[in-house]
């Protein structure tokens, strides 16, 4: 370690003399000639022999000898180079400029020291032309949309290229990224107005696309709807009229059953023979069962509160079969009687 001490000297005069006050001197280094050398932590030393047989030396204290040896200090601490205002083309042809910082770490300091004449000057120029050729694969949407892609693409790029020289890129950091100039920006703001208004419409199209969808559905759906009520209707219906059809069917066999039980038990009482029912017997219990419904038919009609006129008649008078009530031939004559009636009015 070399030590240097200056010493000044001011020349003082008389005013008659009009000699100038002072002349400064330049300092004289006086070379203080130390034996040892101090390492500090975090770098490495690497000590020549007259320029040659390079021997490592570790943090702390080492021997150096004055004229015989040289020290050469390598930083092995991560530090970063400034890349500023650094231009470039992105895919889409815009112009750029860009600045970032490449973050590195020395690994090796024998290949640093040796390999390469001066690492730090030579990982700016290799940071500086990866950037470039990086920067020209990427549209500058995607630079926008996606920095961290570029970033680790430029570390993988130019720890490639560093690596034989002991030195490892830790990281590569786009700081800022804009257009060139203001009439690339100005354009680059229309194209990127124009895709939001693409996208815009797009949006608006597929939105009226999912309305109309959704109305189709729904007109679809009503229809189903009221296909499936209808059909529940008519099969209600259907089942409705066949159950009072099965209904009726089952009441007539029901009534049929009773008037032939009835004439059954009637033959029986009026025949001679009540084990031996005859034919005949069960044909006037059947014409006694009709004349009794007759009976109560005219008996309902005479308790009837309305102001009907009924005519009962023999048939047997006119030449017909002998009926003792013939209700409906009563009817009968009654409007052939008012029909004839209406005709000689009409006539006269």
């Amino acid at each position: 370690m070399s030590f240097f001490t200056t010493s000044r000297h001011r020349l003082l005069t008389s005013p008659s003399s009009r000699t100038p006050l002072s002349i400064p001197r330049s300092p004289k280094p006086v070379l203080r000639r130390n034996f040892v050398t101090i390492i500090q932590q975090g770098h490495e030393g690497w000590r020549l022999s007259f320029g040659r047989d390079p021997v490592r030396l570790s943090p702390g204290l080492n021997i150096k000898i004055p004229g015989y040896h040289t020290v050469l200090d390598v930083d092995l601490r991560e530090s970063s180079i400034s890349i500023p205002n650094l231009p470039g083309y992105t895919s889409d042809n815009v112009p750029v400029t860009c600045s970032g910082s490449l973050f590195y770490r020395i690994v090796d300091g024998y290949k640093a020291c040796f390999g390469v004449s001066d690492v730090q000057a030579n990982i700016k120029n290799t940071g500086m032309s990866a950037a470039r050729s990086v920067l020209g694969s990427f549209s500058y949407d995607q630079v926008i949309s996606d920095r961290n892609e570029l970033n680790k693409r430029l570390a993988t790029v130019i720890g490639g290229s560093i690596a034989n020289w002991g030195v490892e890129c830790s990281r590569f950091e786009i700081q800022t990224f804009q257009p060139a100039n203001r009439e690339v920006e100005r354009q680059l703001e229309l194209q990127m107005e124009a895709e939001r208004n693409r996208r815009k419409q797009l949006l608006d199209t597929q939105a009226q696309i999912n309305i109309a969808e959704g109305q189709k559905q729904r007109v679809i759906l009503e229809s189903e709807g009221h296909l499936e009520a209808k059909s529940n209707e008519a099969d209600a219906k259907y089942k409705t009229v066949f159950r009072e059809a099965e209904a009726r069917q089952q009441q007539a066999l029901m009534e049929a059953a009773a008037i032939a039980q009835q004439v059954e038990h009637i033959a029986q009482s009026i025949a001679k023979d009540k084990d031996n029912v005859q034919s005949g017997d069960r044909q006037r219990a059947l014409n006694t069962l009709i004349e009794l419904r007759r009976l109560e038919q005219l008996k309902a009609i005479a308790g009837s509160k309305t102001n009907s006129t009924y005519f009962f008649g023999d048939k047997a008078a006119l030449g017909q079969a002998s009926d003792a009530y013939n209700v409906d031939y009563a009817e009968h004559v009654k409007g052939n009687l008012g029909t004839r009636g209406s005709r000689a009015e009409g006539a006269l």
